[in-house]
């Protein structure tokens, strides 16, 4: 089972939420804001219920739970398993304290360690796809602990900052318009086919039929949006989906979230709290809504996630500009084209991008049995696909094949958006 890598893999994403926290210096804040927050609290437990719930207890003879209560307090949303707190209440629990939780993750990381440290023969394999699985949902959950406290700290009235600005050389921005990337289309195949690790809805690997099409080379900036908002983008009912424009009237929606007109222009609230609008920065924090009127407006549309797929796999960027420590919490400007042809740029780790594709099953997915199978195949309805992986993602987490998804209304993300067009 390869004991000492597993183990220090495990160890290393547990250390990096445990750093991750402490640099935010926000642990135990009890708040509710909206529904689709939860306290970074409340993040630690669940992730370590995680790996009790799907490997301590099937798995380690002898397993002495930490609390009969965690169950029912940080179980997520898995049915299979059991009765559980409700998500909009997450915010009022002021019990149990920060430091019954981090007991709580010692005492789950030590039976972890034991538990990796032997050979379980025929088990082996199930327990490394486990140990994978959980591996990435303790990384979704960094990315969520960014976007989740974000939302916090910008209903204070003052506008603290989550951490410094780290100083980021942005070399040349580009302020001009977008280029093109054209693509022939064809048969082309779609998802996973390899034997590395991914999430049950990137696959199973198939066969499409896309049509001649082409990509913005870059995602739409804040002053692109700006220009939007100044012609009356969030006035014209015709740009808008039904639903998107009901939303606009009855939120009273006047520009992105966290964007806030002051004295002196436009600000926005950032991870390094109240800034000046970078214009050349991807504009981020946008609904699916949003995204697709602003789509309209330019005379274009946004890709499809199997158009994106493509791009991304043949064409790949590597100027994304991932969360690490030393380098900015909130995407940067637009870098400049060095040569002509260079093909897509910030393709990953600046903002997730909007697809006009619903979040649906691949031909041939089934969801794992037993109570693991609700991860994602449960929520195939309702919810659109967005590709890339933002400024928040764990670095390596993101792929060409992961399908990101959420609700078309959802805005705390940090969501933005490319266009594309049929040629």
């Amino acid at each position: 089972m390869r004991p000492v890598s597993v183990l220090a893999r495990f160890s290393s994403v547990r250390e990096a939420t445990q750093l991750l926290v402490a640099d935010l210096g926000v642990e135990d804040m009890v708040v509710q804001t909206m529904p689709d927050v939860s306290p970074t609290k409340w993040h630690l437990a669940h992730t370590s219920w995680f790996w009790e719930t799907f490997l301590l207890r099937p798995y380690s003879q002898g397993y002495q739970e930490f609390s009969s209560e965690f169950n029912y307090l940080f179980n997520s949303y898995y049915n299979g398993i059991g009765a559980r707190h409700a998500r909009h209440e997450r915010g009022f629990l002021s019990r149990p304290t920060l430091d019954r939780v981090l007991a709580y993750r010692a005492h789950v990381d030590d039976a972890m360690a034991c538990l990796l440290s032997i050979d379980h023969g025929v088990e082996n394999t199930a327990i490394l796809e486990l140990v994978d699985l959980g591996l990435a949902h303790e990384e979704q959950h960094q990315e969520l602990i960014l976007t989740d406290i974000k939302h916090v700290l910008s209903r204070h009235p003052f506008a603290p900052k989550a951490h410094p600005a780290p100083k980021v050389d942005p070399g040349e921005a580009d302020d001009g318009p977008c280029g093109w990337v054209e693509f022939d289309g064809g048969t082309v195949e779609i998802g996973t086919g390899d034997g590395r690790f991914h999430f049950d809805n990137e696959g199973p690997r198939h066969q499409v039929i896309l049509t001649p099409f082409a990509l913005a080379d870059r995602l739409v900036s804040n002053r692109d949006y700006l220009e939007f908002i100044e012609d009356g983008g969030y006035r014209m009912a015709g740009l808008w989906l039904s639903d998107g424009w009901a939303r606009v009237e009855a939120e009273g929606w006047t520009s992105p979230l966290y964007w806030h007109e002051g004295d002196e222009g436009w600000e926005t609230f950032t991870l390094h709290g109240q800034q000046s609008l970078d214009l050349d920065a991807p504009v981020t924090h946008l609904s699916y809504y949003e995204a697709s009127a602003f789509a309209e407006w330019s005379g274009a549309r946004l890709p499809d996630e199997r158009e994106w797929e493509l791009g991304a796999s043949t064409r790949r960027s590597v100027d994304g500009r991932f969360c690490t420590p030393g380098r900015s919490a909130h995407p940067g400007a637009t870098p400049m084209h060095r040569n002509s042809g260079a093909g897509l740029r910030q393709m990953f780790g600046d903002v997730w991008e909007w697809t006009r594709s619903a979040y649906l099953p691949y031909p041939r997915f089934r969801p794992a049995p037993g109570a693991v199978g609700e991860y994602n195949g449960k929520f195939m309805c309702g919810q659109f696909v967005l590709r890339g992986g933002s400024c928040a993602t764990a670095p390596g987490h993101v792929r060409t094949t992961y399908r990101n998804f959420f609700p078309p209304e959802a805005r705390w993300q940090f969501s933005g958006l490319r266009l594309a067009k049929d040629i």
